[in-house]
């Protein structure tokens, strides 16, 4: 049957002709879809790149010299030590606070929640020096501190000055600050759990604390990691402002010494740089195992680390090279 006059006819639809040989798919080599625009872009980002390498490597301004110089001074090394020291101390602290003012603010009691998002408010409301300096002349307010009851006899006291050191002062008004931002995080992990795991830890019949130390927060700890490891960098970086408090710490004694020798400046404060990058690399290495160990059963397959990755690659690489060789 013929077709009408001006009828399109698909060719998906048409048979072949009977005399046509077989067409053999195995034998097409198949072509990989042309992208101009992300070869463009990664040459220009390539070329920036090397652009800012090379200007950062043979400007005498920054006088890498003296850069070497410096790295590892023990002035230098001993404000890295009060840096680790202080970030340590507050990360531990600040994250137990935060925890207990997230479940004060989830809890039934008015009263705990009223305190808890008060403390939240205010501690996120003030800046971080202002609180430092603010313990660092407390002193000033408090000669004498004194356990008792209200308006009653006191238990005992003690002298305010003779505790209040520059890292205790420094340690105390950096975990004040990081709980606020603490208990946020750690309250929006515990409601990202599903609610039915709630409720199927209750019809076993366990109790709460059980409940959200076995089955809550593991699981909250997959939404609290990546968030408070954000905090735990911004930490690092924050503990930079104990130098107003007479604790030399890393940036501390890179400004000391600034101040004693003017021309080295700039290398001091590009060594300061340079261990603040190391510090922050090693913790986002220890977030990725961290998140990956908590990533069992919630993913099919856990993310490949580094090494496989690397190896993935190499063998990628091999592959190709061998289906060119072979065509």
């Amino acid at each position: 049957m013929s077709e009408p006059p001006g009828a399109v006819v698909s060719l998906a639809e048409a048979p072949p002709p009977a005399d046509a040989p077989p067409i053999q798919l195995a034998a097409q080599r198949v072509l990989p879809l042309r992208r101009p625009g992300r070869w463009i872009a990664t040459a220009v980002v390539l070329v920036l790149a090397a652009q800012f390498v090379h200007g950062l490597v043979t400007n005498p301004f920054y006088q890498w010299d003296r850069f070497g110089y410096w790295f590892l001074r023990p002035t230098i090394l001993d404000g890295l030590l009060i840096t680790l020291e202080v970030t340590a101390y507050s990360a531990v602290l600040g994250l137990l606070g935060g925890v207990l003012l997230a479940l004060a603010r989830l809890s039934k009691s008015p009263v705990l929640r009223a305190v808890s998002w008060v403390y939240v408010w205010a501690f996120r409301s003030v800046p971080l020096i202002v609180v430092l300096l603010f313990l660092y002349n407390f002193s000033a307010l408090y000669k004498t501190l004194s356990v008792g009851i209200p308006f009653g006899p006191a238990f005992f006291s003690f002298d305010e000055s003779k505790l209040a050191t520059d890292m205790v002062i420094a340690v105390v008004g950096i975990s004040l600050h990081e709980s606020a931002y603490a208990a946020e995080v750690v309250r929006g992990g515990i409601l990202s759990v599903d609610q039915g795991q709630h409720e199927a830890s209750a019809a076993l019949g366990l109790p709460k604390g059980y409940q959200f130390r076995r089955i809550v927060f593991p699981q909250a700890l997959r939404s609290i990691v990546p968030n408070y490891v954000n905090q735990l960098i911004g930490l690092i970086k924050g503990t930079s402002l104990v130098f107003y408090v007479s604790l030399l710490d890393l940036f501390g004694s890179a400004q000391s010494m600034g101040s004693t020798y003017p021309g080295d400046i700039v290398p001091l404060l590009m060594v300061a740089t340079v261990w603040y990058l190391i510090l922050t690399s090693v913790v986002s290495v220890v977030q990725f195992y961290v998140e990956r160990y908590y990533a069992r059963g919630a993913t099919r397959s856990l993310p490949p680390t580094p090494l496989q990755k690397l190896r993935t690659g190499f063998t990628d690489v091999r592959a190709r090279i061998r289906r060119e060789a072979a065509v």
